[in-house]
């Protein structure tokens, strides 16, 4: 019986290895294909059929919402499933991927339950999930099985950082900091924002900012952040404007203020975005020293 293959597009490949590692958990026998882009992924799909394809909205070159109208114009590729993976959540959004012929959205960041639940659905309505089950090993190894995934790599192939564990939290580690009185607020100037993680969403102040990454201040609450965890920065553009949606993962989180019960949390945010209009954007608002400047997120 021919395996059941999937295709995964995105420009950050630690994006991707957090799809192709809660695809190969919870689906043994899966077959993964992967292109880095739209136009990489359509060069793929003339060669070789695939079952699913899990697509990124932003990405140079060519972006998922063109290679989701290409596909529904080939013959073999009309009835393939098609689920955009996005920060993309506006109506507007919506209603053009649907006119397009996708089949499901998962918005970003996800949890490992909400990727693997779409899957499901869309290779069961493809007749599909049966195949995979029948084509599944007797027996997968849970560890380093896939040690050349960058995320694999970081984790040891141990941590399903998908799904935000539910204990022990992660260490909060106190250093030297201001004081309490010197926490960033809104009147400081600093850019503002809302980082969106699998567990909900919260305010955050940017307190630096680079190409690679950003230092958010956020108020502690009872779920606290997770170190590797994927999420979504949106920054506020001021009213009326639209919003830049950056998307990358947690890579520290730290007691803002020198004590143990510290009110507020120091969170360096790495960027995982290579698409070179968030980039120029990036370089903009470093060179004007704050994170308010419009921007019109790329099709």
């Amino acid at each position: 019986m021919s395996k059941v293959s999937v295709l995964v597009v995105d420009d950050a490949t630690f994006i991707r290895d957090l799809v192709k590692k809660g695809l190969r958990d919870h689906f043994p026998g899966i077959q993964i294909e992967e292109a880095v882009n739209g136009r990489k992924a359509l060069q793929m799909l003339t060669r070789k059929p695939v079952d699913l394809i899990l697509c990124d909205w932003e990405m140079p070159e060519m972006s998922g919402l063109e290679l989701l109208s290409w596909c529904r114009e080939q013959e073999s590729l009309k009835t393939v499933p098609f689920i955009m993976v996005t920060s993309r959540g506006d109506k507007d959004n919506v209603v053009q991927a649907i006119q397009a012929g996708v089949s499901d959205f998962i918005g970003k960041p996800f949890t490992n339950e909400q990727l693997v639940t779409k899957v499901k659905k869309a290779l069961s309505r493809a007749g599909k999930l049966q195949a995979l089950a029948a084509s599944a090993p007797p027996k997968m190894l849970s560890t380093g099985a896939y040690a050349n995934d960058s995320l694999s790599a970081l984790t040891g192939g141990k941590a399903d950082v998908l799904k935000p564990p539910a204990a022990p939290a992660p260490q909060v580690v106190t250093k030297p900091a201001a004081s309490k009185a010197a926490v960033p607020s809104a009147s400081t100037g600093r850019g503002q924002g809302q980082l969106r993680l699998p567990s909900g969403s919260m305010s955050c102040v940017i307190k630096a900012l680079s190409l690679k990454e950003a230092l958010l201040v956020v108020k502690r609450t009872e779920a606290l952040p997770q170190v590797l965890e994927s999420a979504v920065l949106d920054l506020e553009q001021g009213e009326g404007a639209e919003t830049a949606r950056l998307n990358g993962y947690l890579h520290a989180v730290a007691a803002f203020e020198p004590k143990p019960d510290s009110e507020w949390l120091q969170l360096t945010f790495k960027f995982v975005d290579k698409d070179p209009q968030k980039l120029d954007y990036l370089s903009r608002l470093i060179a004007r020293g704050t994170a308010q400047k419009h921007f019109s997120p790329g099709a």
